[in-house]
């Protein structure tokens, strides 16, 4: 996304909403921040980002009738205790540790699991200071072998993040990569959007905490890498 004056971005999004609420009067709900999030994700092209703000409306209402997803919707995600989520990193973003290893492919439903990734992402989004919109996740693959590999869901996680909670994502530090999963990678990093493929970083196993504490101060960081705090399952947050 090229450079581009605040006054200017802010008349698009107001342009942009003047388009998607003759569209959708739900629109009148989202606030401008949120705008300017589908308005970026398409680097600040007013016809695809509206395209995708209305296709989010949709998946919303059918997705998240309730306008929340309860933990009785995602019972065999949950007990997997795959994502934590606890503290703050140094410019205020959410963390959020998430263990491959801990995936039960034998378990996956595809709907279920959508709905765990639209769970797990309201909860690092309700957590979020006043002015951060982003998150900060540690992807953990300790242990990680062929046997908790998940293509599909890997993809369908992505794309829930990226059509729906676009320009949430600050970075991503993945930890403790065992060689084999790289080909794995090969075939995810395709469906990661442009504007997403930067935002994910490989940890060297030796500058493990030297690298995580660039981000997060010891009082913020998982004591299982080091810092201060206890690991937080998602439900608990």
């Amino acid at each position: 996304m090229g450079t581009v004056d605040v006054e200017a971005e802010w008349f698009l999004v107001a342009k942009m909403r003047a388009f998607v609420e003759a569209q959708d009067p739900s629109a009148k709900e989202a606030d401008n921040f949120t705008l300017r999030r589908f308005l970026r994700a398409r680097d600040l092209d007013i016809e695809k980002g509206s395209s995708l703000f209305l296709k989010y409306l949709k998946w919303r209402r059918q997705a998240v009738p309730n306008g929340f997803i309860s933990e009785s919707e995602i019972q065999n995600e949950l007990p997997q205790r795959k994502v934590c989520l606890q503290g703050f990193d140094k410019v205020g973003r959410p963390v959020v540790v998430g263990f491959a290893a801990k995936h039960d492919y034998s378990k996956r439903n595809m709907d279920e699991l959508k709905r765990f990734v639209a769970y797990f992402l309201d909860k690092a989004c309700a957590r979020m200071p006043s002015g951060q919109e982003k998150f900060i996740c540690i992807a953990d693959f300790k242990g990680w072998g062929y046997s908790h590999c998940d293509i599909r869901a890997y993809i369908a996680a992505l794309e829930v993040m990226q059509n729906y909670y676009p320009e949430r994502l600050g970075k991503v530090l993945l930890i403790n990569v065992p060689q084999i999963f790289m080909k794995t990678w090969k075939v995810v990093y395709p469906f990661i959007d442009k504007n997403t493929k930067e935002k994910f970083i490989f940890v060297d196993d030796k500058k493990l905490q030297e690298t995580l504490l660039v981000d997060i101060d010891e009082s913020q960081l998982p004591d299982i890498y080091g810092g201060k705090l206890p690991l937080v399952p998602i439900e608990n947050a």
